[in-house]
């Protein structure tokens, strides 16, 4: 994310519900800057999670339903965001269909009973991939950030598994989490 200002990536908008008729987070933090955001739904489909997302999600042996954007800024491509729900839960939602929620995912969470209410994140930096090389729009040798974030509903209820991988260079992430 190129930006000639300090540009701090705060979490907690991505995963609080909208009200309606609000923007989307992260168009409303690009336009907090001066610039277009937006992102593309690439694929919803059901899948069986890779074991990490399994795991956290609590469901070792059922699938998962994955929601694949790409986030643009200035129509330039800076994160690749895959989100990870219990098929059990998203099953007959928005979110296991192939279309923008209103409000987003959180909102829709919320509406179902499931806000969230606890987050874990990690955070890592490694190499980019040839298909994130390719779809970040990245040099051979660039890396990338990776975010995992799990949220949690009422007694502990993960809900949402979200594997961010983002553009390294002009990134600033900080973190203030209240809920």
């Amino acid at each position: 994310m190129e930006s000639r200002e300090a540009w701090d990536s705060v979490s907690l908008p991505y995963v609080l519900p909208r009200r309606a008729g609000q923007p989307d987070a992260w168009t409303e933090e690009a336009a907090q800057h001066g610039h277009v955001g937006s992102q593309i739904l690439r694929e919803v489909t059901e899948v069986r999670p890779p074991n990490e997302i399994a795991e956290a999600l609590g469901i070792l042996t059922d699938l998962a339903i994955v929601r694949r954007r790409t986030v643009l800024l200035d129509d330039r491509p800076v994160e690749l965001v895959d989100s990870y729900y219990p098929a059990a839960l998203a099953r007959g939602t928005r979110l296991a269909e192939k279309s923008k929620i209103p409000g987003g995912a959180p909102t829709l969470l919320a509406k179902l009973g499931y806000q969230p209410v606890h987050l874990e994140e990690d955070v890592s930096a490694r190499p980019a991939t040839e298909e994130e090389r390719h779809l970040l729009q990245l040099s051979d040798h660039e890396w990338v950030l990776v975010l995992i974030r799990v949220s949690r509903a009422h007694e502990s209820t993960p809900v949402e598994v979200s594997v961010m991988t983002m553009v390294a260079h002009g990134r600033h992430l900080r973190y203030q989490l209240s809920m």
